[in-house]
């Protein structure tokens, strides 16, 4: 926490533009540090996002005892979602459950255009994955230590 706050002060960062992704797996490794953790960095203004939701049995556990700003629908679910209608049907739930806590939804591992129209229309907020744009340091987003004013659409 203390490299967190300090890093953000160096830097010059404004807290709400920075979002820790905390994984199912390890906050139920410890809840309670967990939740002080992310208590923390919440009163500080930054955002988190619970990555992987859906892929653990105690994912609903985590909605009451976690500070979060996004559920990361799990690529399990997104891969095959144009073909199964169990996996259009949980993401659906995820996106109707985010919507009702007035949280947003990311959807993990798009990897065509189809796959992101049917996540829009099922009321998906953000897509990641190799269809949107792959991985890359930290330096090809930045110019002169300013953040290129680049999205994806």
């Amino acid at each position: 926490l203390e490299l967190i706050e300090h890093e953000l002060e160096v830097n010059k960062v404004a807290p709400d533009q920075v979002i820790f992704e905390i994984t199912e797996t390890t906050a139920v490794g410890n809840i309670p540090r967990a939740q002080e953790f992310a208590a923390h960095l919440n009163k500080l203004g930054c955002r988190f996002a619970l990555d992987d939701f859906g892929a653990a049995f105690a994912s609903f556990y985590y909605l009451k005892h976690l500070p979060f700003d996004y559920l990361k629908i799990d690529g399990e679910f997104v891969r095959s979602c144009l073909d199964d209608r169990t996996d259009q049907l949980v993401i659906q739930a995820v996106v109707d459950i985010a919507r009702g806590l007035g949280k947003r939804t990311v959807a993990e591992m798009v990897g065509d255009q189809p796959t992101l129209e049917l996540l829009a229309g099922l009321g998906v907020d953000h897509a990641q994955g190799y269809h949107i744009g792959k991985p890359a340091p930290l330096a090809k987003w930045l110019v002169g230590g300013k953040r290129k004013a680049q999205r994806a659409k």
